[in-house]
C-alpha cells in the first residue's frame, strides 16, 4: 500500500495551509511495472514537483528516492500558485484513493 501523509498548518481563519508531503510503499495492485495506481501517483508527484519547480520562486527540499518514496516540504512562504498546485495533487490522490480503495493508497493529514 502507498502510505501518503500530508503536513498541514491550520490558519486562524480555520483554512488548512499544506507545507508539505511523504509518501512511501507501492500499492501492489498489480506486478512491478504494470501497477497502473504506483504509475499514476508517480506521475501526480514529479509532475507537482517540476510544476512548483517550474512555474514558482517557492523555495522547498526533497524528490524521489531509490525505493519509490517521495517527499517534498515547502522551506519558504507557500505562493498561491503552490497552494494550487499541492491542493491538485491532493485531489489527484484522494480520486485514486476513492476509486481503487484504502487497500492500495490511504492519504492521511497530520499537523505540523
Amino acid at each position: 500500500m502507498i502510505k501518503a501523509t500530508v503536513f498541514k498548518n491550520s490558519t486562524d481563519s480555520g483554512n488548512a495551509v499544506y507545507t508539505g508531503i511523504v509518501m512511501e510503499g507501492h500499492a501492489g495492485y498489480a506486478d512491478e511495472g504494470e501497477d497502473i495506481i504506483c504509475a499514476a501517483v508517480s506521475a501526480l508527484a514529479l509532475n507537482f514537483f517540476n510544476s512548483v519547480e517550474a512555474f514558482t520562486e517557492d523555495g522547498f527540499e526533497g524528490g524521489a528516492g531509490e525505493s519509490g518514496s517521495f517527499e517534498f516540504r515547502f522551506t519558504s512562504d507557500i505562493s498561491p500558485e503552490s497552494k494550487l498546485l499541492m491542493n491538485s495533487l491532493i485531489l489527484g490522490l484522494q480520486n485514486i484513493e476513492r476509486d481503487y480503495g484504502k487497500s492500495y493508497i490511504n492519504v492521511k493529514f497530520k499537523e505540523v
